[in-house]
């Protein structure tokens, strides 16, 4: 029997807000264990909260880029269940009435367009971590990150594969990224995917029993877990067995999931209004000033790039993926209007850079404008394309300009025809065997010239005038 699988996803997104959601503790990240707390965030008798607008503003926002409805009037409840990194017994959350409902994301992939429907985008403040790495039979908690305003964006059950869920993490990160309210940092935690999959045989009505897949802190792992989970609930029909609903945990070194818990469902949570907090009202006045700080966004900058640049699709689709990235490009610009070589200077050579070291574009010591001069020096045939590469790594490396490296190495490119036809004569002199070839027809010979012209002169002479010079020689002998 043939099946599809159904996906949706839950993806929390912690906001970046200075305070907590309820309370004035830090929210930054990487302090001592339990320094950023109060009696508000770890739950002490008597406390009240306050709520956070800057985190009310930021969903809000969000649900604005992502098509949704914003509630006129929503209300936060109390989520009960224990576990020892939720000091009060119960998370601050949204239940019935969220901020956002009913908003989608357009995703493309193999080249079709595929439109995710968003459930909804509500608020609630993070729970503490629970720490077991180092400790012999035990664990500590840390509650540094408890009360931290995170959002939760739920997804319709309309992904149909590994390769879809993760494109829909990426379109949304690139997203969040872009309005500035989450850092999406996967590994630190900042940015959290949980999966909900079942399969069901082709072109059936009925949804099949789902399992909710946790802890996949990546793109790859989001692909992996959900291929491995597919397979297994096929593998778990095709035998005759049933597929149990539950909670299961991604084990990234076994590349497996791991059964942790049946799943829970809504009523098992107790759900009630908060009683410490009253219910929020949000004003069309309010969602339109919310509405006007919105930035030019991924798709919208993406189609943009293509009309006003002449870019590839492609290329379009890899400088927008992060706004420090578009911004990068559109700056360079400015100094250098050849969009197409810019591109192909920050998708290779910049990019393969930033990628060894597992960095940023934010974290590159080479300014827009400093590319920019590089690449003239290519055009002014002050140094070739070869070492301009050399260059623009050493710029990488120390943030020096590129004409101060070409100066202090020596780079500076030979395009002086009577050097370069000394040269040529004298490889011609060292080799009457592969000339003679050569003008027999064996033609392929001429990059064995070429590159004996580029190995003496150290890659400095100009490839063009070698080129020519070399075809005028060897006609003429």
């Amino acid at each position: 029997m043939q099946y599809e699988a159904v996906i949706g996803l839950e993806v929390h997104a912690q906001l970046l807000t200075k305070s907590k959601m309820f309370c004035g503790c830090s929210t930054k990240f990487g302090s001592e264990p339990n320094t950023q707390t109060c009696p508000v965030c770890i739950g002490m008798p008597g406390v009240l909260p306050v709520m956070n607008r800057k985190a009310i503003e930021f969903t809000i926002k969000t649900g604005l880029a992502l098509n949704c409805s914003i509630a006129s009037y929503s209300r936060f409840s109390r989520k009960n269940y224990f576990y020892p990194d939720l000091p009060k017994g119960y998370q601050i959350s949204q239940y019935e009435l969220p901020i956002a409902t009913v908003g989608y994301i357009e995703i493309v992939v193999d080249g079709a367009i595929r439109r995710i429907g968003i459930t909804r985008v509500h608020l609630e403040e993070d729970a503490g971590k629970n720490i077991h790495e180092g400790i012999a039979g035990a664990s500590h908690v840390d509650l540094n990150r408890a009360g931290v305003p995170l959002m939760e964006i739920v997804s319709e059950p309309d992904i149909r594969s590994p390769e879809e869920s993760a494109e829909y993490v990426m379109k949304l990160r690139s997203i969040l990224r872009y309005l500035g309210v989450c850092d999406g940092n996967m590994e630190q935690g900042s940015l959290r995917c949980d999966a909900n999959v079942s399969i069901r045989p082709v072109r059936a009505g009925e949804l099949g029993i789902k399992a909710e897949i946790k802890n996949m802190n990546s793109f790859k792992h989001v692909r992996q877990a959900l291929e491995y989970e597919i397979e297994r609930q096929k593998g778990i029909l095709e035998e005759g067995g049933k597929v149990v609903q539950e909670t299961r945990l991604w084990d990234p070194d076994k590349g497996i999931t791991v059964s942790m818990r049946t799943k829970e469902e809504a009523h098992d949570y107790r759900y009630f209004p908060e009683p410490d907090l009253v219910p929020l009202v949000i004003g069309s006045d309010w969602i339109e000033e919310i509405r006007k700080t919105l930035p030019e966004l991924p798709y919208v900058k993406r189609e943009r790039f293509v009309k006003e640049y002449g870019l590839p699709e492609y290329d379009a689709d890899l400088l927008t993926s992060s706004k420090a990235m578009a911004d990068y490009f559109e700056l360079c610009l400015k100094d250098y209007v050849q969009p197409k070589i810019v591109s192909n200077w920050i998708m290779g050579e910049l990019m393969r850079l930033l990628n060894q070291e597992n960095k940023e574009i934010e974290e590159c010591q080479v300014l827009p404008g400093q590319l920019a001069e590089m690449l003239k020096l290519i055009d002014e045939d002050v140094i070739s394309g070869k070492i301009a590469k050399a260059v623009f790594e050493d710029m990488y490396r120390t943030g020096k300009d590129a004409i101060a490296i070409v100066k202090e190495k020596g780079l500076i490119q030979i395009s002086d025809e009577n050097e370069i036809l000394r040269i040529i004569d004298q490889i011609i002199g060292e080799n009457p065997g592969q000339v003679a070839e050569y003008k027999a027809g064996k033609e392929k010979l001429f990059g064995f010239f070429v590159g004996r012209v580029m190995n003496l002169t150290q890659g400095k002479a100009n490839p063009a005038i070698v080129n020519e010079l070399l075809k005028r020689r060897l006609g003429d002998n």
